[in-house]
């Protein structure tokens, strides 16, 4: 059976970026992302709904990320789901996170800056692999 993980998420920024490098020198950040909702309830008055999802950036969206955005900022995240799992005091914790592949700054020009990343699917790791084991050198393939 095929699967397909995708998700596309637009909301705000809800702390700012802090940008770090992992021991081989690889860029990543994490921000928090609140997407907003609002519905009628039974009674149709207006509710609204606040989730909040915890997205990881690689690499050069790592970087755009943490000098491009801040605090409140909206922006637009498509990544894939992943799922963390470790072991804490003895008991067994995970979390579903993004792992953010490509970013759209949204809003005015003095929000922010409106720039389109997107790193090249080449250079990020599948599942299980890691940014040691992957080359940054082209195929080869000549594109036409």
């Amino acid at each position: 059976m095929a699967s397909f993980n995708k998700v596309i998420l637009v909301g705000n920024v809800t702390r700012d970026p802090e940008l770090q490098h992992t021991p081989n020198g690889t860029a990543v950040t994490e921000l928090g992302l609140a997407i907003n909702d609002k519905y009628k309830d039974k009674q149709g008055e207006w509710v609204e709904s606040v989730t909040f999802v915890d997205v990881t950036m690689w690499q050069r969206q790592a970087e755009v990320a943490s000098e491009y955005l801040k605090k409140g900022s909206p922006v637009l995240i498509e990544g894939r789901l992943q799922l963390d799992s470790w072991e804490q005091d003895g008991q067994k914790r995970s979390k579903l996170k993004v792992v953010g592949d490509r970013m759209q700054m949204l809003g005015s020009k003095g929000e922010s800056h409106q720039q389109n990343t997107q790193e090249p699917e080449q250079s990020r790791p599948q599942p299980g692999q890691s940014y040691a084991e992957t080359s940054d050198q082209p195929s080869g393939d000549v594109p036409f």
